[in-house]
């Protein structure tokens, strides 16, 4: 969606909350309500027309900017340039980490040796990369979806299976709320795709359970991390005997 169909699609939202119909916004214009069914539909209005109808709706362009930015789909996937960026500082990369968790500012520096001039830094930096709006109080709004995808052999991945891969399996996998489930079978190969929504929907759901139990007292949670995924593949030291 353009910006200017973003920004009339956001007037009609608003207009519709405030319980105002075109009829009502012609009489505050004096238009004819012609001439603003006519505007909407082409989406053809000046700035000096925008402010008028803001003041009917009690705001200003600026907020009305603001709602357009936040009904914007937000992005499941960062371009391979953000990504190189986000790789090349260690510190830079953890507190991106901590934002697509949702932490706070407090979290974070609480929770790490990191200064508070060195998150404020790596949050901006963060802000001007797309991925976070920082806001007054480094308090931020994510720009990307939760459940972002980072590119399958983008830098974060690359980085993932040279430094952490090994970490993460060289673990038992036995401990309380741990499991490691090895499947492995000949499926329809049309069906895949329906294992991976199934399995992009549990994802969803670790996610959305992230969110909801940040109030929770510290004591009372653990890290987990899901790692999910699903390939057609044959283990490399059985790949000679096949047939």
């Amino acid at each position: 969606m353009s910006s200017t169909a973003a920004l009339i699609a956001t007037l009609k939202a608003e207009l519709k909350a405030a319980g105002l119909t075109y009829a009502d916004l012609a009489r505050e214009l004096r238009m004819a309500e012609s001439s603003i069914k006519r505007m909407f539909a082409k989406g053809d209005m000046p700035l000096t027309r925008i402010d008028e109808i803001a003041r009917v709706l009690k705001t200003d362009f600026a907020e009305l900017a603001r709602r357009v930015a936040d009904a914007q789909p937000l992005r499941r996937e960062l371009s391979d340039e953000q990504e190189r960026a986000v790789v090349a500082d260690r510190k830079l990369l953890l507190v991106a980490i901590c934002c697509l968790s949702q932490w706070s500012f407090e979290q974070i520096v609480s929770s790490y040796t990191i200064n508070e001039a060195e998150t404020v830094k790596c949050l901006a930096k963060l802000d001007r990369l797309g991925i976070i709006e920082l806001k007054a109080l480094n308090r931020y709004r994510l720009r990307v979806a939760k459940t972002l995808r980072w590119r399958p052999n983008g830098p974060v991945m690359r980085y993932f299976r040279e430094h952490v891969v090994g970490d993460y399996f060289s673990g038992g996998f036995d401990g309380d709320g741990e499991m490691l489930t090895l499947v492995h079978g000949q499926i329809g190969s049309g069906l895949a795709e329906s294992f991976n929504q199934r399995l992009a929907r549990i994802a969803q759901d670790f996610a959305q359970q992230h969110v909801a139990d940040q109030k929770l007292p510290p004591e009372h949670k653990r890290p987990y991390t899901i790692v999910v995924g699903m390939r057609s593949w044959l283990f490399s030291v059985f790949r000679d005997l096949k047939r």
